[in-house]
């Protein structure tokens, strides 16, 4: 049974002093496309490690992200830090794929599963891996606060355009405060700078940045720069 690491490994960083940052292996975006290039994603896992990431995330799904779950099952094995599997999990059968894969969490978004929201977090806690519940909106907050989640992810973009859209860290400063007390918040995407990493952690606990991260040309320093910066 996979231990609830990834909001555990959050609140510690927290008290570090340190910034919270889930690093996502990208490999492909509907907006900017292929993102991997010829570089191994193990090199990629490797560099975020040494940066001090708090945990990695890996989308799964294949026709848009170019995502490879026999990818994802590698990454789990090879690194100690817990793993957030992202994709648009509409079946349990995808949940007990996720644990026995030993990945620590699963990304659970309100705009897909709607009602459903909470049966899917409940079943996901039952095979030992925590959930990021993820909203765009205020009547999605209202649904998620209602769940039994350690963890509720703001995404900046809007998953049904596919993050085409020009989303910005504004969501995370204007949603966060109606996020109830008691689980970690985590600001996703459009994040692109030290200055939005600052703005997000103002109001989130830790931000997950994915594309930023795999465009830049040095990755380990980008990573390690926005790890270390200081928010004051």
């Amino acid at each position: 049974m996979v231990d609830f690491g990834l909001s555990t490994a959050i609140k510690h960083r927290k008290r570090e002093g340190a910034n919270p940052i889930i690093a996502e292996i990208k490999v492909y975006s509907p907006k900017y496309g292929d993102l991997l290039g010829d570089r191994d994603p193990i090199d990629i896992l490797r560099a975020y490690e040494r940066a001090g990431v708090v945990g990695i995330s890996y989308i799964t799904e294949p026709k848009y992200f170019g995502g490879d779950f026999k990818l994802f099952r590698k990454i789990c094995r090879e690194t100690d830090l817990p793993v957030l599997r992202k994709d648009f999990i509409t079946s349990k059968n995808e949940i007990e794929r996720s644990a026995e894969a030993e990945a620590s969490a699963v990304l659970i978004i309100t705009r897909i599963l709607g009602e459903r929201t909470a049966e899917f977090v409940d079943y996901a806690l039952e095979h030992g891996l925590e959930t990021l519940v993820e909203v765009h909106s205020l009547d999605e907050i209202r649904i998620a606060n209602e769940m039994r989640t350690t963890m509720i992810g703001i995404n900046n973009r809007d998953i049904s355009r596919l993050e085409k859209d020009d989303g910005t860290v504004e969501l995370t400063e204007k949603l966060c405060r109606y996020v109830r007390d008691g689980v970690i918040k985590v600001s996703e995407s459009g994040i692109s700078s030290i200055e939005d990493l600052k703005r997000a952690l103002r109001y989130a606990d830790a931000a997950l940045i994915g594309t930023a991260f795999m465009k830049a040309e040095d990755t380990e320093g980008i990573v390690r720069r926005f790890v270390e910066a200081k928010l004051c």
